[in-house]
């Protein structure tokens, strides 16, 4: 192979800095490279990065392997093992140019081919500037890193540190080159979003920056937020939500469970009743917003009793599109500590919240259809579109990449399905959306 090759794992921060180390490493002049940016939120995630790694190996004998991401933070020996990796560095110089410059220098012994740092002792977030998003019709910018929370499940903190903002002005800035590069839609990422602005001068809350960009970038047709913690949401977010059109209705949740007492035991800062009061507060200020959420299933004392109450906050909330993680202890967390359950009823318990989430999604699919309407979506490289609420369509003939207006006319299995009224006016497909 020539050139450099990205395999991104996880959220979509990590496909934002995906393309900071695809352009670092090509600014360094690496070649015959593929860099993995690899995701530690599960042990089945690592063990995909593992998997993904030997593939690349076999594919491309004789490239550089070059791992990263939290995986390689959390457990850089893992990765070091493996004969088929060249390096392993860390997530706070996975972005540098210096990085991929020195690359020549790595030994072959497992010691020598790890470059990690210790993650707790970085202070800011550097704003990194990309063109584009290889393959995505949406663009993800990331606005923050880190965390300050400690969920006794989560081992992220250790693989991304402390919570660090971006400040305001590089936000705008990165969002405005992608406007002109051709992005209608812009994503805000960041691992900890609602803890965005508490280390930056004026401490600006993630409501302010929001409302900064939909200000400062007119051209920009629509701002989305990745997951967020809602007992942290602001006044000026939720002013947003309930008069901003170009702020889309749409927010995913890091919800994680529907008890009370495994909130506690998570050390989760929101208990149901909040989650389920934010839910209907948003919907009545924007009347057809819908909801993902994350969902944990089987974390350690979970009873019968507790896991229904999981079940039942898919309901209670109104979630339309739900995320399922069968629990996962990771090494160095308090509740890897704590009595765990059996990992077949751990599966079981996945598989039901799994079931009551298609029903959620299907009932929301089929309220969208029965709604009919035109909407304004953007279509993506699949052929897929997304209403402003996420709620996937598909028609014939929409033009990929670029906005368009569908009338709905009914649904399938996972979809919604529409004709296509008309482009949307004035959108330019860009170049940069089907980078390699």
């Amino acid at each position: 192979m020539s050139g450099v090759r990205v395999l991104t794992f996880g959220c979509r921060l990590n496909t934002f800095e995906s393309e900071t180390m695809r352009s670092a490493a090509e600014t360094a002049g690496l070649n015959n490279a593929v860099l993995v940016n690899t995701c530690a939120v599960t042990a089945d995630a690592v063990r995909q990065a593992r998997q993904a790694i030997r593939r690349a190996r076999r594919d491309h004998p004789h490239a550089r392997i070059v791992v990263s991401g939290c995986a390689a933070q959390t457990e850089p020996e893992t990765f070091a093992g493996m004969e088929e990796v060249d390096a392993v560095i860390g997530n706070e110089a996975k972005g540098r140019v210096s990085t991929y410059s020195k690359l020549p220098d790595f030994g072959v012994a497992e010691s020598e081919k790890i470059r990690v740092n210790d993650i707790m002792a970085v202070r800011e977030t550097a704003p990194q500037m990309i063109e584009a998003v290889a393959g995505h019709a949406r663009a993800f910018v990331q606005v923050q890193n880190g965390c300050d929370h400690r969920c006794t499940f989560c081992v992220i903190p250790y693989g991304r540190g402390n919570s660090r903002s971006v400040p305001m002005g590089a936000v705008v800035d990165q969002i405005a080159r992608l406007v002109d590069n051709g992005y209608q839609e812009a994503v805000i990422t960041g691992v900890d979003a609602t803890s965005y602005g508490a280390d930056l001068p004026g401490r600006p809350t993630l409501g302010t920056l929001a409302g900064t960009i939909l200000k400062q970038v007119p051209a920009l047709r629509r701002l989305r937020l990745s997951s967020i913690d809602s007992i942290e949401v602001d006044a000026a977010l939720m002013d947003l939500i309930a008069n901003e059109p170009r702020f889309m209705p749409h927010l995913h949740l890091s919800l994680q469970h529907g008890d009370d007492l495994i909130l506690k035991r998570m050390k989760r800062r929101h208990g149901r009743d909040d989650a389920i009061r934010f839910c209907e507060s948003v919907r009545r200020l924007r009347p057809g917003f819908a909801f993902g959420a994350d969902l944990i299933a089987g974390f350690p004392t979970e009873t019968e009793e507790m896991f229904a109450r999981s079940l039942d906050i898919i309901d209670a909330c109104g979630i339309a599109f739900t995320h399922v993680f069968p629990y996962s202890p990771r090494a160095g967390t308090p509740a890897a500590r704590m009595p765990q359950l059996d990992r077949g009823l751990i599966k079981a318990r996945a598989a039901q919240l799994r079931e009551r989430a298609a029903a959620a999604e299907d009932a929301h699919l089929e309220k969208m259809a029965r709604a009919a309407g035109t909407h304004s979506v953007l279509v993506e490289f699949s052929g897929l579109a997304r209403t402003e609420n996420f709620t996937p369509v598909v028609a014939q003939n929409a033009p990929r990449g670029q906005m368009a207006l569908i009338r709905v006319t009914g649904r399938d299995t996972n979809h919604l399905t529409g004709d296509l009224v008309e482009q949307a006016a004035d959108d330019t497909p860009s170049a940069a959306f089907v980078r390699g």
